[in-house]
C-alpha cells in the first residue's frame, strides 16, 4: 500500500510493537482520541450554525472564561476515554483536579493517564480562526490496582510515551507521536477517515518565521526584546516574518511546517509564562525534538522540568533547533 494511502487505524496497527510494554492499551488511546477528534471536529464546523460559540458563563481554573465548545470537547473527550476503559487517569486544563478512573470492574488495573487541553485557542473560535486540541499519554508510576494520584500525572516531560495535537482548520489534522518521529492524518470528512497526509514531519534547523504577541513587548524579559530585535535586523537572511496566530497548536503546526520559532515567554502579567506545562508545553516540546527541533523555557529544556502542580505555567521557547538555540543566547545573557 503506498504510504500517504494509509489509514490512521492501519498506521496504529503497524506500529504496535514500537509502543513500549503495551499490550494494545496505547493504541486503543489514540485510536479514542481519533473518534473524539472526529465528534469535536464536526461541533467546530458547525460553530457558526449553532449556539455553540461564545462564552459559557463560568471560568476554568485559572480564571479564564470557559467557552461553549471548550466545556463540549472536554466532556467529549473525557467520556470517550472514560467509556472504552482504557486510562487510569485523565488531567485537563479546564479541570481544578485529576479525574481517577476505576473502570467498570472497579479495580483500577489500566495502566495509562492522559493529560489534554481539550480546545486550545478557543478565543478564536467566534472569528473563525483554527483551533485544536492537545494531549499527553504517561505510563502511571502508582501501583496497578491502586487509585492514581497526583504522582502519576506530575511526571516529566521526558517519560511521556506519546504526545500528539489534533488541528481544526481548513482541514481537520491528527499529528502525533510515541517517540519514533512524527507523522499527520488528514481527516477525510466525506467517510470519516483520517488518511496518513505528513509523514516524518520534520522541523528545519532553520527558520524564517518567529511567533510571539509583539503587542506585549514592553513587558517582556530584555533577553526576548533582543531577540525580537535581531530577528528584525536587516542582515544575512533576516529579517524574518512575523507570524501570531494566538492559537498554540496553529502557530506551532505552521512552524514545523514552514520553519520558525513560536515563544510565549514570561512577563510582567505572567511571571511564570501563560502556557501550561502539563497540558501544552511537554506535548508540544516531545512532538517538536521528535521532528527534530528544540523546546526550551528560555534556558533549559522543557522536558526535563519537574512539574510540582497540576496547572503550573512556564515560560515556551519551541521550534526550529537553530532559531531556539539563538534565542537561549540571548536568555543567557541576562541571568
Amino acid at each position: 500500500m503506498e504510504e500517504r494511502n494509509k489509514t490512521l487505524g492501519e498506521f496504529i496497527i503497524e506500529k504496535q510493537e514500537e509502543f513500549k510494554y503495551s499490550s494494545g492499551e496505547l493504541s486503543r488511546i489514540i485510536n479514542s482520541i481519533r473518534l473524539a477528534a472526529k465528534v469535536v471536529n464536526y461541533k467546530v464546523n458547525k460553530a457558526g450554525l449553532v449556539d455553540i460559540v461564545g462564552a459559557a458563563g463560568d471560568q476554568n481554573i485559572q480564571g479564564e472564561d470557559q467557552q461553549k465548545l471548550d466545556v463540549y470537547a472536554n466532556e467529549v473527550f473525557i467520556q470517550t476515554l472514560i467509556n472504552r476503559e482504557i486510562v487510569c487517569g485523565i488531567a485537563s486544563e479546564e479541570n481544578d483536579d485529576f479525574i481517577t478512573v476505576a473502570g467498570s470492574d472497579k479495580t483500577h488495573s489500566n495502566k495509562y493517564v492522559v493529560l489534554m487541553d481539550p480546545l486550545d485557542g478557543s478565543s478564536n473560535i467566534d472569528v473563525n480562526v483554527s483551533v485544536g486540541t492537545i494531549f499527553s499519554v504517561f505510563r502511571r508510576v502508582t501501583p496497578v490496582g491502586t487509585p492514581v494520584t497526583s504522582a502519576d500525572f506530575l511526571q516529566p516531560g521526558t517519560q511521556q510515551v506519546a504526545a500528539g495535537y489534533v488541528i481544526y482548520g481548513t482541514s481537520t489534522m491528527l499529528v502525533y507521536t510515541t517517540g519514533h518521529g512524527v507523522n499527520g492524518f488528514t481527516l477525510n470528512p466525506a467517510i470519516g477517515t483520517f488518511y496518513l497526509s505528513h509523514p516524518n514531519m520534520q522541523f528545519s534547523k532553520d527558520g524564517n518565521i518567529y511567533s510571539i504577541n509583539e503587542g506585549n513587548y514592553v513587558h517582556f524579559p530584555q533577553g526576548v526584546k533582543d531577540y525580537i530585535k535581531y530577528c528584525q535586523l536587516e542582515e544575512g537572511d533576516r529579517p524574518y516574518t512575523s507570524r501570531y496566530i494566538g492559537s498554540l497548536v496553529s502557530d506551532i503546526h505552521r512552524n514545523m511546517i514552514k520553519g520558525g520559532i513560536y515563544i510565549y515567554p514570561t512577563s510582567m502579567k505572567s511571571p511564570n509564562g501563560k502556557l501550561r506545562l502539563l497540558y501544552e508545553c511537554n506535548p508540544m516540546a516531545f512532538i517538536a525534538e521528535q521532528a527534530g527541533g528544540k523546546a526550551s523555557d528560555g534556558f533549559g529544556r522543557i522536558m526535563e522540568i519537574q512539574p510540582t502542580e497540576l496547572h503550573q505555567r512556564v515560560p515556551f521557547f519551541c521550534g526550529s533547533y537553530n532559531m531556539v538555540e539563538k534565542a537561549e543566547e540571548f536568555m543567557a545573557k541576562y541571568v
